[in-house]
């Protein structure tokens, strides 16, 4: 009776906790950003985000002011800052700057009101699919430059072919990332709606939009950021404004300054329609995953 208790104590059960300890341990005591999927702090995204920008600009200060690459190539930090003021003050750069966001929230506006319900209608119909997407899958790899010259043929080089190139980028895009978005819907929701009485309608208003909704705005939000490189190509050939038709006057004058002020201006107004957008269909869709 002894030994049979000592056998089956607490005693015996101990060292298999002891060793069961160690397995634990390196996991906790591991940094969580060197953990895969724990998110960080917003504190320290911004932290983060920011430092990367102060080590580019460090590097490229370096590289300018040290003389290892010539000006002419590459204009170093200063330079640049100076024709952006010359831009603004001398250049009417910011009328520029104007008609470039013109074209492109007209461009990108016009495509998603009308692919996103064909995404929609596609996605819920598998017939309808069936029937639209090996033409919008072709399109959808046709460069948007490519369509430049007829476009220039059809409708002159005024504001209507620039808003055509960007409306041609973004459309199929658009068209076919909504329809797999609204296809792939859980099969269980769309069942419980049928047995609850839904029509097909129904199921469409009802189960497949609202389920599918945060993921559409997530692609309206990274279509948005292709029209931007649409839209400078689009002015680089045959424009008499925009932000597209400096880079390239820039260009024939070797002012390597203006065009890295033109790149960074198109990149900092695209950060911050970034930025809102997904402030937006956070606001939105407060159920959604995507951060």
């Amino acid at each position: 009776m002894t030994q049979a208790h000592i056998g089956t104590g607490p005693a015996t059960q101990a060292p298999a906790a002891s060793t069961a300890a160690p397995a634990v341990a390196p996991a906790r005591r591991r940094h969580p950003w060197l953990m895969p999927l724990v998110a960080v702090s917003p504190r320290a995204r911004w932290v983060l985000g920011l430092s990367f920008f102060v080590l580019f600009f460090l590097l490229w200060a370096a590289v300018t002011f040290g003389g290892l690459v010539p000006r002419t190539f590459l204009a170093d930090p200063l330079t640049m800052a100076r024709e952006g003021v010359l831009l603004f003050t001398e250049y009417n750069f910011i009328a520029d700057i104007g008609m470039t966001v013109w074209r492109v929230l007209g461009g990108f506006v016009l495509a998603a009101v009308l692919a996103v319900p064909l995404g929609i209608f596609m996605g819920a119909y598998k017939a309808a699919e069936a029937f639209f997407e090996p033409f919008v899958s072709f399109c959808r790899y046709l460069p948007a430059s490519a369509f430049i010259p007829l476009l220039i043929l059809w409708a002159g080089i005024g504001e209507t072919q620039k808003l055509l190139v960007i409306f041609i980028g973004s459309f199929f895009q658009i068209v076919l990332m909504v329809a797999v978005t609204v296809g792939s819907a859980r099969r269980d929701l769309v069942e419980a709606a049928y047995t609850l009485g839904a029509n097909s309608a129904g199921i469409v208003k009802r189960v497949l939009i609202p389920g599918a909704a945060p993921d559409i705005a997530e692609i309206l939000r990274l279509v948005l950021g292709w029209a931007w490189t649409y839209v400078i190509v689009a002015e680089l050939i045959g424009s008499s404004s925009g932000i597209g038709h400096m880079i390239t006057d820039s260009q024939a004058l070797l002012n390597t300054g203006q065009i890295i002020f033109g790149i960074i201006v198109i990149g900092c107004i695209g950060l911050i329609s970034d930025l809102l957008f997904k402030l937006a269909n956070q606001r939105l869709f407060p159920w959604s995953s995507i951060k």
